[in-house]
């Protein structure tokens, strides 16, 4: 076993925060929790303060702080404020980034340009911030181990061989609550409907984007980032069992898989004991109940935030930083009812249809391109808004 590595919790009391808090407390011993922090969850947090002990606690809203003081072990340093979470991860070797949406930015490039490894659930910094992001990578021992479930299967594939030997990438899907239906079926489905996820318990943000499919889009413009591969050899796959967790097709037409049960603690789990693995058996397959693995191609008419991902990502520059935005603003009107399931992805498609394209040179960039975008997702969110 390596040394006790010292870890950083961003975004702790979020579904990733406590799986992982789950994770550690199955291997005591093996991570020192340097620091935690969320955004407004200080019961939560102070909780898991008073358990893993951390020297510092954040939270990313000022008006909780005095609240959090309250809360937390005598001697804890906290911080507040919108920086509070990035300014945490400098006192860690590993930080997992759990924080939901583009808000997880700050904590992605801090983490890389201060050397540390990234274990990555926020794949939004990643395809919103890419150039930047891209930039901080370079930084001495900065390295990112993904923790979505698809990219670790990957990365574990990848590791028996070389960039040169790689044919094709087959990311795969669940298919979500809606599989097998007309777009005319989902005109009416409420957020309950599209919350009923059939293998995965996940935030409400990522569950609908599953939902969608451009959960599947986003993870195709993650693997482009993480792994270098030209979006004409990333394949999407149906597999409603959710078993196969992705496949690398090699050269020679061989392929590789990751298989277990859909267990989110496995990739945590993987990503923060890397490169070894931890003695835990997660997602552990009974081999005699198995009985089938299906697949299918997606079907891209009725869920087409899959292939506007295909396109922003194609298009490059700031184009993927609108459509992540567009789709966070539309997927928000839909959970507070007002906009309908069907039309998250127009929303998204005439953000896309309106982008400026603009340089993304440093974070400030990014910021100023999620923000435009999201001025112009919220007037097509507008005309489209449902009457109460």
């Amino acid at each position: 076993m390596s040394e006790r590595r010292r870890l950083v919790l961003a975004g702790s009391t979020g579904s990733i925060g406590r799986q992982a808090v789950d994770v550690l407390n199955a291997v005591p011993g093996r991570f020192e929790v340097v620091a935690i922090g969320s955004h407004s969850s200080v019961e939560v947090l102070a909780e898991q303060a008073r358990s893993l002990r951390p020297r510092v606690v954040a939270v990313a809203d000022d008006t909780r702080a005095s609240d959090l003081e309250a809360l937390v072990p005598a001697g804890t340093e906290v911080r507040a404020g919108s920086e509070a979470l990035a300014s945490i991860v400098s006192e860690g070797d590993v930080v997992l980034n759990g924080v939901v949406g583009f808000a997880g930015l700050g904590v992605t490039v801090a983490a890389l340009e201060g050397g540390a490894r990234l274990a990555l659930a926020n794949k939004e910094s990643l395809i919103a911030g890419a150039p930047v992001v891209d930039k901080a990578r370079q930084t001495e021992g900065a390295e990112i181990v993904p923790v979505d479930s698809e990219h670790c299967a990957i990365h574990q594939c990848l590791r028996s061989s070389t960039p040169e030997e790689v044919a094709r990438l087959w990311i795969t899907a669940s298919g979500g609550p809606f599989r097998g239906r007309s777009l005319s079926d989902l005109a009416s489905v409420s957020v309950e409907d599209a919350l009923a996820h059939p293998t995965w318990k996940m935030g409400p943000k990522i569950t609908v984007d599953s939902s969608t499919l451009m959960n599947k889009g986003l993870e195709v413009l993650e693997a482009h980032e993480l792994f270098g591969i030209d979006f004409d050899r990333i394949g999407v796959v149906v597999h409603p069992q959710s078993v196969v967790h992705s496949m690398v097709e090699f050269r020679d037409g061989a392929v590789l898989a990751q298989l277990s049960k859909p267990d989110m603690r496995l990739p945590i789990g993987y990503a923060l004991g890397y490169p070894e693995r931890l003695d835990v058996a997660y997602g552990a397959i009974d081999w005699s109940a198995l009985r089938s693995l299906d697949f299918e191609l997606p079907d891209t008419e009725t869920f087409s935030c899959l292939s506007l991902a295909y396109e922003a990502g194609r298009a490059g520059g700031s184009a993927p930083c609108w459509l992540n935005a567009a789709n966070e603003v539309a997927v928000a009107a839909f959970l507070d009812g007002r906009l309908s399931w069907t039309d998250i992805a127009s929303v998204a498609a005439s953000a896309l249809d309106r982008h400026e394209p603009s340089d993304l040179s440093t974070v400030d960039d990014v910021l100023e391109a999620d923000r435009r975008a999201r001025e112009v997702a919220m007037a097509a969110v507008r005309e489209r808004e449902l009457v109460a």
